[in-house]
């Protein structure tokens, strides 16, 4: 996609590997200062490596999502330091794949902590600011599971459907608060990253898409002309079992 976001800041949540580094990479490459937010630090300093050579600077940032102080205080950085945010990307997610006879209290919370109230809380944070300076867009990295769940994904399920949930009450809030404020969700199919073959390692990788290929929706997205906005958008695998 042909974006030029140069002069732009964006967030980028889940930014260390798999889709956050690609979604990273491409805002990067558009143009825009890009704060990568992220709870594990190698990984981060291993992205900033990694781009280094590319002649790619990001600015990492470690910060608990789940923790609305670390959030409040982490986009009072980015904005005290750039001035704006423009662009927020809600991609750290988490699961745990148990039949629920089996799942622990604990486990479930941390999947809908990390996956519904840590954007949220990115949300509050954000919103605000961006209806202050007249503008900004808000991009939520959902899931087909917000469309039609499977076993094994309660938490998960549950989480991403309240988020599209979220989601789609921001977008309306924005049509009142602020044209300026573009809101999108976008339902990403199944993907060749860490997410996905780490936990299931025997995956056939051919009913996979390309992370960069969701990175390139986002882009798109933030191409719109103003007076349009792309509200909800899904790319999948040709083969996606779980849409529609």
């Amino acid at each position: 996609m042909q974006v030029d976001l140069t002069g732009k800041t964006a967030v980028v949540t889940g930014a260390a590997r798999g889709l956050g580094a690609a979604i990273v990479t491409r805002l990067a490459g558009a143009g825009a200062t890009v704060w990568a937010f992220d709870i594990r630090q190698q990984l981060l300093t291993d992205l900033c490596d990694q781009l280094a050579v590319e002649d790619v600077t990001i600015k990492p940032m470690v910060v608990d999502i789940r923790d609305a102080a670390q959030v409040e205080n982490a986009i009072d950085t980015v904005c005290g330091t750039s001035g704006t945010l423009d662009v927020l990307v809600n991609n750290a997610a988490v699961d745990v794949s148990k039949p629920i006879e089996h799942l622990e209290a604990a486990e479930a919370d941390n999947v809908v902590t990390t996956n519904l109230l840590g954007p949220i809380h990115l949300c509050l944070s954000t919103y605000r600011r961006m209806i202050g300076q007249g503008g900004g867009h808000i991009v939520n990295i959902l899931s087909t599971a917000a469309n039609r769940t499977w076993t094994e994904a309660g938490p998960y399920a549950a989480s991403k459907t309240g988020l599209r949930a979220f989601t789609h009450t921001l977008f309306k809030e924005a049509q009142r608060d602020c044209p300026g404020i573009g809101i999108t969700g976008v339902i990403a199919g199944g993907m060749e990253t860490p997410f996905i073959t780490e936990r299931f390692p025997d995956t056939d990788l051919s009913k996979l898409q390309d992370p960069g290929i969701v990175a390139d929706t986002i882009l798109y997205a933030l191409s719109v002309p103003k007076g349009s906005v792309i509200g909800e958008v899904v790319i999948v695998p040709r083969v996606e079992s779980s849409w529609p």
